[in-house]
């Protein structure tokens, strides 16, 4: 995946009224202006913006220059610089709930761990997490990183069985990375000697993510400057590499989880991932059951191929598949036309501009006319520009990635349009951002009306928007292995996380990119997965005893719940956000063991040879477990309905769930159910009362869901069930799919 960079600031409010008295009337400072919810269905956010300044300034070029970025995915408002009798009279125009200026605080680089409420200063179980140990399978790790410092560290716990292998780059191992193996049995590798070092930066972007040190001043190039830490920074890390340049062969992932469970780890993190397959004829499902057999949790990313349905990937019910959200930060890089017009893109652009203006031009006015019918010139397609037009020039492309195009031409900078992953930044060879195809089609049209058409990208700075969202490459479900087991099951931070970078690797990963760095922005499920890790981690060292099952059963109770739109995206986000402080006392966990999980097999169809197999009895068989009752015979935190069957007009629903829960609170207590659901979907709880006496006891439930698809085109219905008693609220979505008409 491209690297995706941000800067992520911490913003503050202050009064208006304080703000202005001690202003400058002639000095223009950044202030942020909310409107409330988003306007109906068809009404520019960005137009109304542009009108309202224009509006108050009197000035259409002033306007639209002091415009830095509009927010209009999950609310109305934008960020614009004004002086202070500018920002007073938009606080009074119809429509403006408030307007209130940005100042910033201190600078925090992860603020994806303070944004799902783990500061550095959360209560920890410090001695148990030191002793804890975070197994990463990746592409190996860079071991210099300052956030791999052992400084402090004892020697490694009793328990661990592993080793650490030398190679090219790598001398060996410290009390922080204890352990470093790497697995190349097809010879697969041909980026670089064989070697533990990480030469790509994932790996190590991914370890730190979940158990790097607090490092003080970690930015990148300046950007982002503040402090770079993992999610349980006492814990040691051991690294598995099993990706090389070719990518990660199934048997490398088996051997590396091998490894790891016999070496005695706590928790697997596995940022890798494919096209789902039946569960014993994929690697991930095969490793991970392993795992769990021994007390293992393996947390998985869901895919990168949002924002397709039944795109999830990792999808074993014994595994707990990650899906992408944001923080409430994003990096914008604008564009300033020479008519004055200024428009906000998305990038990571550390380049600052050294000319007031640069020439602009297109891919239709760049093409090389004996090869331009080889390809798209509008997208700039290698080989289709001609580089004595693009030389010294500013280039728009629609669509993504041509930045070495253009580089290799000799531009000075390109503006990419794009309708899709316009949430995600990227950082590019040369000056860059991408902007909406709204706004691509303004910028094409001043090029093709202007004779001597002008821009400038300037540097990226940092806005604050409404958070969290499923990001958009975020794979979805349904599954479609399992299909009544909601997949992914929780969401946690994958867009622009800022943690360590291999020295080994530029900071694009392209070899004519000659910028190394400490610290990298990366987006993708691939950083939400080790967040998701750490957050099971961490409430393991304060419930050793728990098993995977009830950790990630925390997780998913005590997620947050995410506001999303269109309905359909529910099948994106699994049960929320992570809140990884509200999990370690969720109230009730739903709990597995291994003899759970194989009658669910026995129900999905799985033979007795299988059976027999993964439990490693041969007298057993899939008559020696109890049958998997109800829909989906699994006493899982969510429940999902999937209607498939081709032989049905799929309209009507019927559904049994049978759930029990364990009671992990102290003293006696009475929990209550509550229902949400739509008018047309019966949700039934029986009994609708639990009490407990006392800890570990278990108490049992059915839930039975009836309603019908009324509209023609409906194609989903979310409703929840809600345990709550005086002090807990355990929440489970219901989720019912069928097939879009």
């Amino acid at each position: 995946m491209n690297s995706n960079n941000v800067l992520l600031l911490c913003f503050c409010y202050l009064s208006l009224a304080t703000f202005i008295n001690g202003a400058n009337d002639n000095e223009r400072k950044t202030y942020i202006v909310y409107m409330g919810e988003l306007p109906e269905e068809g009404i520019s956010t960005v137009d109304e913006h542009h009108n309202l300044l224009q509006e108050t300034i009197g000035n259409e070029r002033i306007a639209r220059e002091s415009k830095i970025h509009s927010y209009g995915r999950s609310f109305n408002g934008f960020v614009a610089r004004l002086l202070p009798h500018e920002a007073k009279s938009l606080s009074q125009k119809k429509g403006v709930v408030s307007v209130f200026p940005n100042t910033v605080q201190k600078l925090r680089t992860t603020r994806s761990w303070d944004f799902i409420g783990m500061p550095e200063t959360v209560e920890r179980n410090h001695q148990v997490e030191s002793e804890t140990i975070v197994a990463v399978l990746d592409t190996g790790i860079w071991i210099k990183s300052p956030s791999f410092n052992d400084e402090g560290y004892g020697p490694p716990p009793p328990k661990w069985k592993g080793k650490c292998a030398k190679g090219a780059n790598f001398t060996g191992c410290n009390r922080k990375v204890i352990g470093a193996q790497y697995f190349n049995l097809g010879g697969g590798a041909s980026d670089g000697p064989i070697s533990p070092v990480d030469l790509v930066g994932h790996g190590t972007h991914t370890s730190s993510t979940a158990a790097g040190v607090p490092v003080r001043d970690a930015s990148l190039f300046g950007l982002a400057e503040g402090t770079a830490r993992g999610g349980v920074p006492s814990a040691r890390i051991a690294m598995y590499k099993v990706c090389w340049g070719v990518g990660c062969d199934d048997m490398d992932l088996l051997a590396g989880f091998d490894a790891a469970i016999a070496d005695g780890v706590d928790i697997i993190s596995v940022s890798i991932g494919g096209p789902s397959r039946r569960f014993f004829e994929d690697p991930m499902a095969i490793g991970s059951f392993h795992a769990l057999k021994r007390g293992i949790l393996t947390s998985c990313s869901a895919g990168n191929s949002g924002p397709d349905l039944q795109s999830v990937e990792n999808v074993a019910p014994w595994i707990m598949t990650v899906a992408a959200s944001s923080i409430d930060r994003q990096f914008v890089s604008t564009v300033k036309l020479g008519e004055g017009d200024t428009i906000s893109g998305v990038s990571i652009n550390t380049f600052t501009p050294t000319k007031q203006m640069y020439p602009l031009t297109n891919g239709d006015r760049a093409a090389n006319s004996s090869t331009a019918n080889y390809g798209n010139v509008s997208a700039c397609d290698y080989g289709t520009l001609s580089a004595s037009k693009v030389r010294g020039n500013i280039v728009f492309c629609r669509g993504r990635g041509q930045d070495s195009t253009i580089q290799e031409l000799g531009g000075v900078g390109v503006i990419m349009s794009a309708d899709q992953y316009t949430d995600m930044a990227s950082a590019c060879l040369i000056p860059a951002t991408t902007v909406n195809v709204t706004d691509g089609e303004l910028i094409d049209h001043y090029i093709n009306a202007t004779k001597a058409p002008k821009a400038v990208i300037d540097k990226a700075v940092t806005v604050n928007m409404t958070a969290p969202f499923i990001a958009s490459f975020s794979s979805r479900g349904p599954q479609v292995i399992a299909l009544n087991v909601l997949k992914p099951d929780v969401a946690a931070p994958g867009l622009d996380i800022l943690a360590a970078y291999s020295q080994l690797v530029s900071l694009t990963g392209d070899t004519s990119d000659k910028r190394i760095v400490e610290y990298n922005i990366l987006s993708g499920t691939s950083m939400a997965c080790p967040h998701a890790a750490a957050a099971a981690a961490y409430v393991k060292t304060f419930h050793p005893k728990w098993s995977p099952a009830a950790i990630k059963s925390a997780l998913m109770t005590t997620a947050k719940s995410m506001k999303i739109k269109p309905i359909g995206l529910a099948l994106a986000s699994g049960a929320g956000q992570i809140n990884p402080r509200k999990a370690l006392d969720p109230g009730l966990v739903y709990d597995l063991d291994v003899n759970s999980y194989v009658s669910f097999l026995c129900k999905e169809g799985y033979n007795d040879t299988a059976i027999t197999a993964i439990t490693g009895d041969r007298t057993s068989n899939c008559s020696s477990f109890p049958p998997a009752k109800g829909t989906d015979g699994l006493n899982y935190p969510s429940m999902h309905l999937q209607l498939v069957d081709p032989t049905s007009n799929n309209t009507d629903i019927s559904a049994i769930f049978y759930r029990t829960v364990t009671y992990v609170g102290e003293g006696k207590t009475v929990y209550r159910a509550k229902v949400k659901s739509p008018k047309v979907l019966s949700v039934t709880v029986v009994p609708k009362v639990l009490s407990f006496t006392k800890q570990h006891q278990k108490r049992s439930f059915k839930v039975m869901v009836k309603g019908n698809f009324v509209r023609r085109k409906s194609w989903l219905m979310p409703a929840s069930l809600v345990w709550s008693n005086c002090r807990h609220n355990v929440k489970s979505p219901i989720l019912i799919y069928r097939p879009p008409v």
